[in-house]
């Protein structure tokens, strides 16, 4: 089950992820600023022009109208609520995405670095084998 996780991380294009996360992360930030700043658009609580005539006619084309129209508004504080809900989980997540892979390009450097001391603590063993064998050979 792991080497399968290991091979969709070798297909990540990890430079083109670690180029675009700032990118993704303001896009988010401004995406939270602009959704958390929208006030609640303000309802009118007048009928559109045409029906305006038959609502001063009729009551209960007036109380019909009032309940849509507080359905109408209730639908509209719903879907606000639930826009700014998800402009803040995009924005959590583009920050924990950036935090992600900041710490995944640390453990890339780290590791290249510990590849590189382990090559050379190698090739100094490999030497020292070497002058011992050789030494051995000699005396």
């Amino acid at each position: 089950m792991a080497i399968g996780w290991i091979t969709v991380l070798k297909l990540v294009p990890w430079g083109d992820v670690i180029k675009n996360a700032p990118v993704i992360a303001d896009g988010a930030k401004k995406l939270w600023d602009k959704v958390g700043r929208q006030p609640l658009a303000a309802s009118s609580t007048s009928p559109p022009g045409s029906e305006l005539a038959a609502a001063r006619a009729d009551p209960d084309v007036v109380a019909s109208m009032q309940a849509r129209l507080a359905e109408a508004e209730l639908s509209i504080a719903q879907l606000h609520e639930q826009m700014q809900a998800s402009s803040a989980l995009i924005k959590a997540l583009a920050e924990q995405n950036t935090e992600l892979i900041r710490r995944v390009e640390i453990n890339r450097v780290r590791t290249l670095w510990a590849l590189g001391l382990l090559m050379v603590f190698g090739a100094i063993a490999g030497l020292n084998l070497a002058v011992a064998l050789s030494g051995s050979a000699v005396g």
